[in-house]
């Protein structure tokens, strides 16, 4: 399986701080938020990886992650997303490097303090897609499954009534569908291409399944949740998908060396 990191978007409602750089790279904690996936994928024997992002910073990426091999990736690729069409469009730039196969997408402002190595397993039993789902006290604020007898039916992006306290997570599970899928969609009235549309489409093909997250979930996308992130990995500090201890190892060495 390969992997997809989506770190475009405007970071408007991070605003001042994002006036001159991409959000991915403003520090979460001791460091930038984008390192959270890309430790995610590798502690989860993802090596193979696609970046995905935009604006003005995305040459600023190359110069912080480089080839990836200072991650343990073995093989690091970018892609530059035009304009801001949404993560559906960033997801479309994904085809040519998932070649047929499966994939996992994680959104790069959203960290997680579990391995999703388990999700990863069970997702490997079958085909389709997957999504993570995480009980919130504010489940307004995401998209929110409609379930029944266990199973999702459909999602609804930011109900002002909220069918149940699930949110959907940055975190997704695709077969190589989902490009068909992408295809077909039409821009939303925000001029954008929806992943939740995308999630629909498999629910009505009967194609998607769910793992519920037990430890706790943010995105670092506004002010308070990116304070929130800074808080929850400061009080994590000996989990190594936190950490990245093997990234903290290479970076020490390297830095002794100069």
């Amino acid at each position: 399986m390969k992997g997809v990191v989506l770190a475009g978007g405007l970071g408007t409602r991070l605003l001042p701080m994002t006036q001159v750089t991409n959000k991915h790279l403003l520090p979460v904690y001791d460091r930038p938020m984008i390192y959270y996936p890309l430790q995610q994928l590798v502690a989860c024997g993802i090596e193979d990886i696609l970046m995905v992002t935009g604006g003005a910073s995305a040459g600023d990426f190359v110069k912080l992650l480089g080839d990836g091999q200072e991650f343990g990736i073995k093989n690091l690729s970018y892609a530059y997303q035009e304009g801001e069409g949404g993560i559906g469009q960033a997801l479309s730039l994904a085809r040519d490097f998932s070649a047929g196969g499966p994939i996992v997408v994680l959104l790069g402002d959203n960290l997680f303090q579990d391995s999703l190595s388990e999700a990863i397993r069970l997702y490997s039993k079958g085909e389709g897609a997957m999504i993570l789902l995480k009980e919130v006290e504010s489940p307004e604020r995401f998209g929110v499954p409609v379930l029944e007898d266990g199973r999702i039916v459909r999602i609804t992006e930011k109900p002002s009534d909220p069918p149940s306290r699930f949110a959907v997570t940055g975190c997704y599970f695709f077969d190589s569908r989902v490009f068909g899928i992408i295809d077909g969609l039409e821009f939303s009235s925000r001029g954008e291409l929806e992943i939740t549309d995308v999630n629909n489409r498999y629910i009505e093909w009967g194609a998607m399944r769910h793992y519920v997250l037990d430890g706790w979930w943010t995105d670092a996308g506004t002010i308070p949740s990116l304070f929130q992130a800074s808080r929850l990995v400061a009080e994590d500090r000996s989990n190594p998908v936190l950490t990245g201890r093997k990234t903290d190892s290479l970076q020490l060495d390297r830095h002794m060396n100069e």
